[in-house]
């Protein structure tokens, strides 16, 4: 019989999917709370040497409740938040709640705002352990106290929360991009560190040891990155550092979108990580998915599904299973979205090829690519 290329090509896709997959099998566990201390004299795990430092732009409708808890936890030190040029009353809400407010600096050439604000928000904080907040987080009691044990052994860490969707679609459209990213990386909390140039960050929550970020100067090394997160992991962890992505999702929820529309325009914008990998990783990456995932749901709506289309569709439903954690209410959107599959590898293909470079109102050249970005260790030409 003739073998097709094409069978052959998703049965090889298919060996890699099971393998990242059988990584969890060996995830480390997700952070839990630390105890309270034995003695009510001590002063909580850390103490006042927790800084948390928030970037915003315009977040007055969304910021509020990450403030409120991060303010009100007796780990942290101080609250920074990053005032970019917000046009809205971020910063006096910010100033209202508790926070220290920085008024950013004008937005340098070849700066991308979020990086720029991050590093003024370090320089500006004076704990020990710096820990970085997205505005639409909702931190729960005891996340900062988990956060800067996690460091211990560690030089940088970042947290994968649970999500907030508004509504069944949002939700398996969330889901089946989510599911995008453990085909291509595995899942949450590999026990076993994977290479620098596969490393993956969340930039919602990272946290690192304020003197090693400022004499790294790490974020002027990927100053002009959209995916700010995964380039600098990938570019400390090439330089040595230990980098470690880890399971947060009982004691931090985000609401990254409101709506359908713009999780489809902003999530799908920035996770083929267009300007953090080469592009012969792009198109693996891409072979993947399509292979893996949306070839599958394509064979199985025209009724012509192979053996292997049935075993990875079967693997798809189970994974859906396993990220029921990863969501705040998770409910049938999240058993639909293996439908949304070829959805989400489209919008991958869409972003991967048209890359955008836009973001709160602000338009930003094109990266120039680096060690950091093509996945070698090295310095970047941020630096």
């Amino acid at each position: 019989m003739r073998t097709r290329p094409l069978a052959v090509a998703q049965a090889v896709a298919a060996v890699v999917v099971a393998a990242r997959l059988a990584r969890g099998r060996d995830r480390l566990p997700p952070l839990s709370a630390p105890a309270p201390p034995d003695d009510d004299r001590l002063p909580p795990l850390a103490g006042r040497a927790i800084s948390v430092v928030v970037p915003a732009r315009n977040e007055e409708g969304r910021i509020g409740a990450c403030l409120r808890a991060a303010v009100a936890d007796p780990a942290v030190g101080e609250v920074v938040v990053v005032d970019d040029g917000s046009t809205d009353g971020t910063a006096d809400l910010a100033a209202s709640l508790g926070a220290k407010v920085v008024t950013g600096a004008p937005l340098p050439a070849g700066w991308v705002g979020k990086q720029w604000a991050l590093r003024q928000g370090v320089a500006a904080a004076r704990g020990d352990v710096v820990i970085t907040l997205d505005a639409d987080t909702r931190p729960d009691p005891g996340l900062f106290g988990a956060v800067a044990a996690a460091l211990d052994g560690r030089d940088l860490v970042s947290m994968g929360p649970r999500f907030s969707c508004d509504g069944g679609l949002e939700q398996a459209l969330h889901a089946s991009m989510l599911a995008t990213l453990v085909y291509r990386f595995g899942p949450v909390g590999p026990a076993r560190p994977p290479a620098p140039h596969r490393v993956v960050a969340n930039g919602q929550c990272m946290a690192f040891r304020r003197d090693r970020m400022v004499a790294a100067d790490g974020f002027a090394r990927v100053r002009d990155r959209m995916t700010d997160d995964v380039a600098l992991a990938r570019h400390l962890a090439g330089e040595g550092w230990t980098v470690a992505f880890l399971d947060a999702g009982t004691l931090l929820e985000v609401d990254m979108h409101d709506s359908t529309a713009e999780l489809w325009r902003e999530w799908g914008r920035s996770l083929p990580l267009r300007d953090v990998a080469g592009p012969g990783w792009q198109a693996a990456d891409l072979a993947v998915v399509w292979l893996t995932a949306a070839l599958p749901v394509l064979r199985l709506a025209i009724g012509r599904p192979s053996r292997l289309d049935l075993a990875l569709l079967a693997v798809r439903w189970l994974l859906a299973g396993a990220l029921r954690g990863s969501y705040s209410r998770p409910g049938a959107g999240l058993w639909l979205s293996p439908l949304l599959d070829p959805a989400a590898a489209l919008r991958l293909t869409q972003a991967t090829l048209r890359p955008v470079r836009t973001w709160r109102g602000r338009s930003y050249p094109p990266a120039v690519r680096s060690a950091a970005s093509s996945g070698r260790p090295g310095r970047s030409a941020g630096r």
